[in-house]
């Protein structure tokens, strides 16, 4: 008896609780309205529990039950008989009721380098990353976004500040009219991350391979900081950092590229990052898939384009029309693969068009119960509150949507939206349905009073010997009808009364000016016809085109594998001891070289003729800066070791293909030369199709980029305080970084690991390799001195036009040489280049190389190594090797590739004439023995090309006849990195300094 009593106690004090309210009332003591009862209505508790004719209750805010039983006798009964009642939405990437705070790609200056941050306190040194941001700390509820957000059928958002690389905490809220503390849900949700510096205007990072780097060292320093010693200090970034890690962790990374390389970080540090994606993921989509991670995607999809103007249309790429055409497959793509994904507003232009996307996505396959799951069950489940809310059960939050039909259908409306069982009004017009046929009295005269169309917009009709159209008007409980019967069309009657539900009543004057009454009851109830988006979907996707790899121009849809082939009777460059092989055969199969020799027979093989015909090994270019994304130069600080070319590779740049056409199979894309030492190199092949990690060339040494001179102090720059300033300087901060990187090697265990050092102390263990940007003699040789004192060798001087003056010390070092053919006089640094330079350091025994460093000149490298036949009289033979071997050579991989010899890659050119003739073209290009690029292949695929682009442009057309909404045609450009750019204070400058080309 006692426990009884004491447990009836317990549960008094815990409602007496759970009502004291923590603000004064400035009113009356009400509780009138906690509980409701919603009857009569189509009920989705989840997208998977449909529960038709079923009754919602709720109580303080929470859901009590969904059944058919009676009303609670103390329940406001709210009958939505037709109508439906959903979950409200839950969006997980949103900034509501976060300050006006710059969201920009970067702040920059265009004077002096700003180095160091500048706010104050314990915090990090790098602007771009402050993990101390507490979104629940400077919330404030912002009545007029949250209706515009409760209208599109929200009830809850995660909020943060969309600013900077790590962003710190968001705040998970709902969208209602109270103060603060009462619609925070949870403080601190989820920590916030991207690839993007927002608002900082510090210098570093101004790349998006800075910001990969800088978001991988804070992952290392706050993970020494957990064992710091201390003396070291506090850092309250680092130790908020390490505090928001159990939190789930949300990454904006907007490209499928990106999401990527966001996957490949979160492999990296055993995250479990839920990507925040873009509307290109389709285009990648089994990449997408193997990253095992789960998605917050937009529905940000492109409008079309007017290019009903010819010459508009000429400017714009195949890819983003294609784009513009299968963008609203991507959710369904996700679906179709099983991947899991929330939806997110973000993105949208406004609130408005987010269910005229979500529509569209629907069209094109995505399912309806998918749709709805991405909008409720899932955020709630990756967010953590599956428990409070997401759907209508038992004891979660009532926040619901009461609609006229089903949610995603074209014309349904949405009435309410009740968010924590607050009522909020979106729409009156309709939410009664007076839609039906009605037994009509008029006096003693009967009719049939026909009242169809929208709920919200209904028509009617009085139907007796004839059918006479009806002037309705319903406000509040008020009903007005004008209609003038077709026996005396100008005289007008008209009628008012009140509505009473199923029954209406009134009197009115007819047309001859008498009084009468009328009367109308609801026989028979409207049958609502609900639009089938699938329908749609079908017709929609049998217009759609298909994905190719890589989603660009002259992309394949199926992938291409290696043949069993025989290049017959060709003449053969072998780039080895035995030189050229007149009418030989050659044999590859597997990706390899398998044979070399004479009427080599060769069964179940495909032959390729090659009488009149040459075949070298592939060209390999050891300076390029194609296929990069987001600047190849991290041009904020004097030394940027720890960024990784690696990080930003991009497989859609049209240049792979392009140089495929010119020969070109691997190329050695470097860090820019705007730093003393800049980046980490990455070699690939051009596997054209394949995505970024299958691009690297598997086993190879890492090498990072060096430069000297002009670029790297900065000659002429305004206001410039980044040092080094002069040529000594830049001698003296190699020998401080190597010094600092001997010291750091020292170090005992505990130690803060140290990227850019890392990559230093690579280089003084001979684990990675230096390629230098170098002009001057006198630099040349000091960057010698340098490695001689800490006892390592330089690998590679590049572009090395003053390098016939010193090629005696150049060959005492061990060093090789990769140089333009005749570039000179662009500079002050080149006036003493000379188109004989390549010859005499050969000539002086130097391991050499001819370059591109430009996109363009990439296709033409064996000309560009012919000009030493004709400058200096080269050996025609030598001369090719300086794009074939030697390149392979000097980047350590002539075991694998760069020549023709059995058990080596079959990386291979088949030319129409010798190579080194201007008329020589690459009719075959092979990479593993895979023919990635074929000339006559390539004439049916411009042709396909035309096709496509016509088909696509007239789809274009058709829609703004259509009355789709379009906007000005905008030419397709593309990035073009170039070496000695100086990108600097930020990524927006970064951007708009890059020359930019058409696709």
């Amino acid at each position: 008896m006692q426990k009884s009593i004491f447990l009836l106690l317990c549960s008094v004090m815990v409602l007496f609780l759970k009502a004291q309210p923590t603000f004064p009332k400035n009113d009356i003591a009400y509780n009138a309205g906690d509980c409701y009862a919603f009857t009569n209505a189509t009920i989705v508790v989840n997208a998977s529990t449909i529960i038709p004719n079923a009754n919602l209750v709720i109580r303080k805010g929470k859901v009590v039950s969904v059944s058919s039983g009676d009303a609670p006798s103390d329940a406001v009964v709210i009958n939505c008989k037709g109508k439906y009642i959903y979950p409200s939405f839950i969006d997980l990437y949103a900034d509501y009721g976060m300050p006006g705070r710059s969201t920009g790609a970067g702040g920059f200056n265009f004077g002096q380098s700003k180095m160091l941050a500048t706010n104050k306190g314990a915090y990090s040194w790098n602007e771009a990353v402050h993990p101390e941001t507490d979104a629940s700390k400077f919330f404030m509820v912002n009545e007029a976004k949250a209706k515009e957000w409760r209208n599109a059928g929200f009830g809850t958002v995660m909020s943060h500040a969309m600013d900077g690389i790590v962003r710190g905490n968001g705040t998970l809220v709902t969208l209602a009219s109270d103060k603060e503390n009462k619609v925070m849900l949870q403080e601190k949700a989820a920590a916030c991350y991207s690839f993007n510096k927002g608002s900082s205007t510090q210098d570093y990072p101004n790349s998006i391979m800075g910001s990969i780097a800088l978001l991988r060292q804070t992952y290392y320093d706050a993970q020494w900081y957990k064992t710091k010693p201390a003396e070291e200090g506090t850092n309250i970034s680092l130790q908020n950092f390490n505090d928001i890690q159990n939190l789930p962790q949300f990454f904006e990374a907007g490209d499928k590229w990106m999401d990527l390389r966001c996957a490949k970080i979160a492999k990296e540090f055993n995250r479990n990052y839920i990507i925040v994606g873009g509307n290109n993921e389709y285009q990648r989509i089994n990449d997408i898939k193997n990253t095992g991670a789960n998605f917050i995607l937009p529905l940000n999809f492109p409008v079309a384009m007017d290019v009903e103007d010819p010459n508009d249309a000429r400017f714009i790429a195949v890819s983003d029309l294609k784009h513009w055409e299968m963008a609203p497959t991507n959710p369904a793509s996700f679906e179709k693969n099983g991947i899991t994904f929330a939806l997110t507003a973000y993105g949208t232009k406004d609130l408005n068009t987010f269910f005229a996307n979500l529509r569209k996505a629907i069209q094109m396959g995505l399912s309806e119960t998918k749709a709805l799951e991405a909008l409720t069950t899932i955020p709630a489940t990756l967010i953590g509150q599956q428990n409070s809310i997401g759907s209508l059960e038992t004891g979660k939050m009532a926040n619901f949507i009461i609609t006229s039909g089903p949610i995603f259908n074209e014309k349904t409306i949405l009435y309410q939206n009740w968010i924590q069982g607050k009522s909020y009004i979106l729409t009156d017009n309709g939410f009664t349905d007076y839609r039906g046929t009605y037994a009509f009295t008029l006096n003693e005269n009967k009719y049939s009073l026909e009242i169809a169309g929208e709920a919200n917009k209904p028509t009617a009709k009085l139907i007796g010997k004839d059918t006479t159209k009806v002037d309705l008007k319903l406000s509040d409980n008020l009903v007005g009808l004008t209609f003038a019967l077709k026996n005396d069309s100008s005289r007008i009657t008209r009628l008012s009364g009140v509505n009473m539900g199923t029954s209406w009543q009134g009197n009115g004057q007819l047309a001859n000016g008498e009084w009468a009454k009328w009367t109308a009851e609801r026989s028979k109830e409207f049958v609502v016809k609900t639009d089938s988006l699938k329908k749609a979907a079908a017709k929609k996707q049998n217009e759609t085109g298909t994905v190719q790899y890589p989603f660009t121009a002259f992309g394949w849809e199926i992938k291409p594998q290696p043949e069993n082939l025989v290049f017959k009777n060709v003449t053969v460059w072998t780039s080895e001891k035995a030189g050229k092989l007149e009418n030989t055969d050659v044999h590859i199969q597997n990706g390899k070289i398998m044979a070399i020799g004479k009427n080599l027979n060769i069964p179940n093989s495909r032959l390729i003729d090659g009488t009149g015909k040459h075949l070298t090994a592939g060209i390999i270019d050891e300076h390029s800066h194609i296929a990069a994304t987001g600047s190849i130069n991290e041009c904020s600080q004097s030394v940027t070791a720890e960024v990784r070319i690696g990080d930003v590779i991009n497989p859609d740049d049209v240049n792979i293909y392009r140089q495929l056409s010119g020969g070109v199979t691997a190329s050695h894309i470097l860090h820019g030369s705007c730093n003393t030492i800049g980046g980490q190199t990455q070699l690939i092949k051009m596997r054209w199709g394949s995505n970024a990690e299958e691009m690297k060339f598997a086993g190879w040494d890492g090498f990072i980029k060096f430069a000297l001179g002009e670029n790297v102090k900065r000659s002429g720059a305004n206001s410039n305080n980044r040092y080094p300033d002069t040529r000594m300087g830049v001698e003296q901060l190699l020998e401080d970084g190597f010094t600092r990187a001997r010291d750091y090697e020292k170090m005992g265990a505990g130690k803060r690991r140290d990227l850019e050092l890392d990559a230093l102390v690579e280089i003084l263990n001979n684990k990675r390799f230096i390629t230098c940007h170098s002009y001057v003699q006198s630099e040349i040789v000091g960057l010698m001195r340098v490695a001689e004192k800490f006892n390592f060798k330089v690998n590679t001087f590049t572009h090395i036009l003053e390098g016939y003056k010193v090629a005696d010390k150049m060959k005492l070092h061990g060093v090789a040489a990769s140089t333009f053919s005749d570039w000179w006089a662009y500079k002050m640094e080149v006036v003493d280049a000379i188109p004989q330079n390549a010859y005499l350091m050969y000539k002086s025994g130097l391991n050499v190389a001819i370059n591109s460093d430009d996109a363009e000149m990439a296709r033409r490298l064996n000309q560009e190594a012919a000009k030493s036949v004709k400058y200096a009289g080269m050996d025609e033979t030598e001369a090719l090797n300086m794009v074939t071997i030697n390149p392979a050579t000097m980047l350590h991989v002539a075991d694998k590739t760069g020549s023709i010899k059995v058990g080596k890659d079959a990386d291979l050119v088949l030319w129409s004439t010798n190579p080194l003739s201007i008329y020589a073209k690459a009719e075959k290009t092979l990479v593993d023995g895979i023919i990635y690029f074929d000339r006559e292949k390539d004439l049916q695929l411009q042709a396909a090309l035309a096709k496509e682009k016509t088909r696509l442009v007239q789809k274009l057309v058709n829609a703004k006849r259509g009355g789709d909404k379009v906007s000005p045609a905008t030419p397709s450009f593309m990035e073009e990195a170039q070496c000695e750019e100086d990108h600097r204070h930020g990524n927006s400058l970064a951007e708009r300094l890059e020359k930019r080309k058409i696709q």
